[in-house]
């Protein structure tokens, strides 16, 4: 069954460029929706074959664009953070203005339209090796704002939520290892953690598991929720330590 991709863009032009940049990141067989505004993604995913509950016709893969003709593409993030799919903007946008509120509001990647077709493709490959698909100019921009807080001064542009909340799950690691009723893996999601602490990557994974590597997505997002980790590296360490595998 082919892998259900939506494309949120409102630029014929750049709608069918991203298109391409789909079809040659991933070897699944994919079927792509595509939508030129924001009324229209969202009936999208209210159909049958987008329906959160229909895992087998759910789009697992959405791609969207901050500025549509009748709203802010970060509306539809919004309304997204339930539904089970790696979301990543794609924008020309690259300023804390639109970065950092992407990235709160659920983005899984921020892409760089104006990036070559051959980097857009391995940004959007790293998905399947457990990565976040950010533009390079994205990447350097979030490490500029790490080592400024580092140095004691934390950018207003958003950085600062994002720095308690690494806090936070530094705390929350620590007190999870200590409470062994902690909620528990289902054997499969046990499955997936065993050859993430392996150090696998998810494409190796679904191999060995006989399933498709959004699926694999979709277990390592509840294994990461249910141990409030965000790494396979403290996913590892607590699950060691609680004997979870």
């Amino acid at each position: 069954m082919a892998v259900n991709v939506l494309i949120v863009e409102d630029n014929p032009v750049a709608r069918s460029f991203l298109c391409r940049v789909v079809r040659e990141s991933f070897s699944d067989a994919i079927a792509i929706k595509e939508v030129a505004d924001l009324e229209s993604a969202r009936r999208q995913v209210r159909e049958p074959t987008g329906n959160a509950g229909a895992t087998n016709g759910a789009f697992r893969l959405i791609l969207v664009d901050l500025e549509l003709p009748d709203g802010s593409g970060l509306e539809l993030l919004s309304e997204l953070t339930q539904y089970p799919a790696t979301k990543v903007v794609t924008t020309l946008y690259s300023d804390d203005d639109h970065l950092f509120p992407a990235l709160q509001r659920g983005a899984d990647g921020y892409l760089l339209k104006e990036d070559r077709f051959e980097v857009l493709v391995e940004e959007l490959q790293k998905i399947v090796r457990g990565q976040p698909p950010l533009s390079p100019a994205i990447a350097r921009r979030l490490l500029a704002h790490f080592r400024n807080g580092a140095g004691g001064t934390v950018a207003d542009s958003g950085l600062r939520p994002a720095l308690a909340a690494a806090t936070s799950r530094a705390v929350s690691l620590q007190a999870a290892a200590t409470h062994p009723e902690a909620d528990r893996l289902t054997p499969r999601e046990s499955e997936v953690l065993t050859y993430l602490s392996k150090g696998f990557t998810i494409k190796e994974i679904a191999n060995l598991m006989g399933i498709k590597w959004f699926t694999v997505n979709d277990h390592i997002k509840s294994i990461y929720k249910k141990l409030n980790v965000s790494s396979r590296a403290e996913a590892a360490v607590l699950a060691s330590k609680q004997g979870l595998v």
